[in-house]
C-alpha cells in the first residue's frame, strides 16, 4: 500500500507565495513522474506541472514563470512553489505521482485559496 500526504496549502493574498509538498510512503519500488493538478470550482480537474524521474519539467502556460515543481528522490517526495499567486489560482491542488510496479495515485488534495 502506497500513501501520499499533502502539506503546504492555506490562504494567501494576491502576490504571495506559498509551498506545496506530497510525501510519499508505503511500499515504494521506485518513483517515474510526479506532478501537481488542480480543480477549481465547477471545473475539471487540469494539469499544473509534472516532473519526470530525470528532472524534466512541464507546466501549464498559466503558471509558467510563477511556478516552480521540484522533487527529492531520496524523500520520495514533490514540491510546488507557487509565486506570485493570483485569485484564479484558488483550487484544490493533487499531487500525482506514478510508481513503478504498484501504478498511479492521487493526493487527498490540498486548498489554496488566494484573496484579491
Amino acid at each position: 500500500q502506497v500513501q501520499l500526504v499533502e502539506s503546504g496549502g492555506g490562504l494567501v493574498q494576491a502576490g504571495g507565495s506559498l509551498r506545496l509538498s506530497c510525501a510519499a510512503s508505503g511500499s515504494i519500488y521506485s518513483t517515474n513522474a510526479m506532478g501537481w493538478y488542480r480543480q477549481a470550482p465547477g471545473k475539471q480537474r487540469e494539469l499544473v506541472a509534472t516532473i519526470t524521474s530525470r528532472g524534466n519539467t512541464n507546466y501549464a502556460d498559466s503558471v509558467k514563470g510563477r511556478f516552480t515543481i521540484s522533487r527529492d528522490n531520496a524523500k520520495n517526495t514533490v514540491y510546488l512553489q507557487m509565486n506570485s499567486l493570483k485569485p484564479e489560482d484558488t483550487a484544490v491542488y493533487y499531487c500525482s505521482v506514478s510508481f513503478a510496479v504498484v501504478g498511479h495515485y492521487w493526493g487527498q488534495g490540498t486548498q489554496v485559496t488566494v484573496s484579491s
